[in-house]
C-alpha cells in the first residue's frame, strides 16, 4: 500500500494564528468600558444608606470584651461629626449594628443613655438597628421558639425607643428559597409597631462566577421577599472577581435585574468600602466604592428615569471609609442642587 503523505501547516502558522486571535481579544478587552461615570449626580435621590459600627449603640459589655474606648463613640460631639458627615453624602437612613443575637433569640443588648443620646442628635435621619447573625450559629429559623423570641425583643426594642425608624435584618448566608425566613419575615411585619419598616440585608442574582443559591437569591425569591418587606439592601460585593471591567459589568446587570425584581419595594444598591484583604471572596482593587459606582451608574443609565423603587446606594461600611472615598462619593455620585 502506497502511504500518502499530505501537506500539513507549517507550526509558525498555528502560532501567529494564536497571537492574532490574543491580541485581538486584549485589544477588546482593553477598549471595553462596561461602566458609566456621571458626576451631575443624576443617580442620587438624596436617600442613600450606611451600615455603622457596633460602639454607637453597644452597651459597656462590648467595649469591654473589645477592649474599645468608650469616648469614641458616646461624646457627643462624636456622634455630631458622624452625622455631619452622613448629611453631607446624602445619608438618610443608617443601620446601627446590634449583632449578634443570642441563641435563644434575644437580640444584643444596647446602653439606653447612649441610644437616647444618639437618637436626639441624630432626630432627622432614620435609624434603623441592624439585627440577626450567622445562621445556624446564632440564628435558628426553623424553631418556632427562637422566632417568637427574636420577634418580641425587636418589638419590645421599638416600643422602649419609639425614635428608632424600624429594623433591619441581616442573617448570612440565607439560601434561595427558604420558606422559614418567609415566615420570620410575616411574623415581623405583624409585630412591628405601626409607621415602622422593616428592612433587609438581601442577596445578589447568581452568576456565572458564583452559582451557590445559598448566597444568591433567585428572581422567584426576590419576588416573594419583595412582597413581605418595606426596604431591601443588595449586598453586592463578596463576588471572587478579579477583574475591575467585570466586576463592573456585574454591578450594571445587578442593578438591573434587583430593581426590576422587587416590584414597590424600596432597594438600596450596597456598594463596598472595605478591605478584608487574604480572602478569596473580596478583592479590595476590584471591589471598592469606585468600581461599584461606575457599574451602578452604568445600570440606572438603562432605564429612561430612574425607577420608583430605586432609593439610592448604601455603604458598607462607615468604619471603613476613608477621606478619600467620601470624597470620591461627593464628586461622582452626589447631587449638588
Amino acid at each position: 500500500m502506497r502511504v500518502v503523505h499530505r501537506p500539513t501547516k507549517p507550526p509558525w502558522r498555528t502560532l501567529i494564528l494564536c497571537i492574532i486571535v490574543i491580541g485581538v481579544f486584549l485589544l477588546g478587552y482593553q477598549l471595553w468600558a462596561p461602566g458609566k461615570l456621571f458626576t451631575d449626580g443624576r443617580h442620587d435621590k438624596k436617600r442613600n444608606g450606611v451600615w455603622i459600627q457596633h460602639g454607637w449603640l453597644g452597651d459597656d459589655t462590648w467595649f469591654n470584651r473589645y477592649e474599645r474606648n468608650p469616648r469614641q463613640f458616646r461624646d457627643p460631639a462624636q456622634i455630631i461629626g458622624l452625622k455631619n458627615i452622613l448629611t453631607e453624602h446624602h445619608i438618610s437612613d443608617v443601620y446601627p449594628h446590634l449583632c449578634p443575637s443570642q441563641t435563644t433569640g434575644e437580640i444584643a443588648a444596647l446602653d439606653p443613655k447612649q441610644t437616647q443620646q444618639f437618637l436626639l442628635i441624630m432626630d432627622d435621619l432614620r435609624v434603623v438597628p441592624w439585627v440577626g447573625g450567622v445562621l445556624g450559629e446564632h440564628v435558628f429559623l426553623k424553631s418556632k421558639q427562637w422566632r417568637t423570641r427574636f420577634v418580641t425583643s425587636i418589638r419590645d426594642l421599638l416600643n422602649t425607643y419609639p425614635a428608632f425608624a424600624g429594623i433591619h435584618i441581616n442573617i448570612e448566608p440565607l439560601p434561595s428559597g427558604d420558606a422559614e425566613y418567609l415566615t420570620l419575615l410575616r411574623e415581623l411585619k405583624t409585630a412591628l409597631p405601626e409607621n415602622k419598616i422593616l428592612s433587609i440585608a438581601a442577596y445578589p442574582p447568581p452568576t456565572l462566577f458564583q452559582r451557590s443559591l445559598y448566597v444568591h437569591w433567585e428572581k422567584t425569591y426576590y419576588e416573594r421577599v419583595a412582597q413581605e418587606v418595606d426596604q431591601m439592601v443588595i449586598m453586592m460585593y463578596d463576588t471572587s472577581l478579579w477583574s475591575e471591567k467585570l466586576y463592573q459589568q456585574l454591578m450594571a446587570s445587578w442593578t438591573k435585574k434587583v430593581l426590576d425584581w422587587t416590584g414597590t419595594t424600596d432597594v438600596l444598591l450596597g456598594v463596598p468600602a472595605y478591605d478584608d484583604e487574604g480572602v478569596m471572596y473580596h478583592y479590595p482593587h476590584v471591589e471598592n466604592l469606585k468600581n461599584s459606582l461606575l457599574g451602578i451608574h452604568a445600570g440606572l443609565a438603562r432605564y429612561p428615569s430612574l425607577p420608583e423603587n430605586y432609593q439610592g446606594i448604601s455603604i458598607y461600611c462607615e468604619w471603613e471609609m476613608a477621606q478619600e472615598e467620601w470624597d470620591y462619593l461627593k464628586a461622582n455620585y452626589c447631587r449638588n442642587l
